[in-house]
């Protein structure tokens, strides 16, 4: 039975928060988290992700996840961690909200076509840095300055959330703490997407007909226990069925041991405040070992049966390509960007990556008459 509260004494106390980069006023109803979220929310960028691929490419199934329903999966998923653990739940949902409003069109394989691009001007892509671009820059809603404004954590969190800042960096991302781990909140997300995605895929790719339930369950040692238990207890079911049984059962086991693997190395190491948090030489949000060879034994079924597959390798070949060529022809063609300020590569990896699926296809067809031979092989 997990402690409800267990870590409440560690929970990130919105009055402590360093601010927002341009002073306001508070609102007489909101606290600053609650003030974030709820700009993410209303955000453009967060909108656009309800045409952005999650892994399935749209047209297969109206049913499969887009980048927008994973989001509201994880921020489902990170707010129940939040309230059993004790944490901000408000914090942790603005957090989960703005994890992947950096993601460009085509899932992963529009970020690795962009990161390429960038490659020979010594430049890279990675979405939670195109992420604090959004929410520091692009984001244009308010009259006082550029972007939304977020509260210091935030914008830390959507920076950390993924990763650490090496202790002695120094660069663009220097203001957000090198060295030092973020809250437990912003901790948190990490896990939980992973979570979120190991679970969805089985479902979307099940139903795709990538595999069958039983392979699932030869292949993940949990699963098949899980498989066993719900045949026995619903021997008439439909494999569908079935497999919403095993979904359950398995966020269930995932969640319970994050939380417990969290309770059991925060308590072990000792840590009594925020800056202990901060100080401390890894981070403490994990699994327990069980969950974690679960999720392990999840992602690498996941990987050899759906997303390096053959049917999905070729649309991310496809994708990928035409990214390519679009940014070729923009770099030709800068005139055919909006305005907007700094090197140009960068500025065209911006501009595409803000895209939807359909809208970059829109653009793709629109330009691809006027691409040179060698842009259309």
């Amino acid at each position: 039975m997990i402690r409800t509260a267990a870590l409440a004494h560690l929970k990130f106390p919105v009055e402590r928060s360093m601010g927002r980069r341009y002073p306001e006023s508070l609102p007489s109803f909101r606290n600053d988290f609650q003030r974030d979220r709820d700009r993410i929310v209303h955000s453009r960028a967060f909108r656009r992700l309800e045409a952005k691929t999650q892994v399935f490419p749209a047209g297969i199934s109206d049913h499969f996840r887009n980048r927008l329903t994973h989001t509201l999966e994880v921020a489902q998923l990170a707010r129940t961690a939040a309230r059993v653990l004790g944490l901000d739940e408000d914090f942790t949902e603005a957090l989960a909200l703005a994890h992947d409003i950096g993601h460009p069109p085509f899932a992963h394989s529009g970020e690795e076509a962009l990161n390429e691009a960038l490659k020979p001007f010594g430049e890279r892509f990675e979405h939670n840095l195109h992420a604090l671009r959004i929410v520091e820059s692009y984001e244009h809603r308010y009259a006082m300055y550029p972007g939304l404004n977020l509260s210091f954590e935030v914008r830390e969190g959507i920076v950390k959330h993924s990763r650490d800042l090496p202790a002695g960096y120094t660069g663009p991302l220097e203001e957000y703490l090198p060295g030092l781990r973020p809250p437990l909140e912003a901790q948190l997300i990490d896990l939980v997407d992973e979570i979120a995605y190991n679970t969805a895929d089985v479902d979307d790719a099940q139903e795709a007909g990538f595999f069958r339930l039983q392979e699932l369950g030869a292949a993940v040692p949990f699963a098949g226990e899980l498989l066993e238990e719900i045949e026995m207890q619903f021997p008439a079911a439909e494999e569908r069925i079935q497999l919403h049984e095993m979904q359950r059962r398995l966020i269930d086991h995932l969640m319970r041991g994050l939380m417990e693997g969290t309770i059991v190395a925060t308590e072990a190491s000792g840590v009594r405040t925020i800056e202990e948090i901060r100080q401390h030489p890894s981070r403490l949000v994990r699994f327990t070992p069980q969950s974690a060879d679960t999720s392990a034994a999840l992602k690498r079924f996941l990987h050899a049966r759906v997303y390096h597959t053959e049917s999905l390798r070729e649309e991310r070949r496809q994708s990928m390509r035409a990214i390519g060529q679009l940014f070729a022809y923009l770099l030709a063609h800068p005139e055919h960007l909006p305005a907007g300020e700094g090197r140009l590569e960068r500025r065209i990896s911006d501009y595409i990556a803000s895209m939807t699926d359909s809208y970059f296809r829109r653009v793709y067809q629109e330009r691809a008459a006027d691409f040179t031979p060698s842009l259309r092989s």
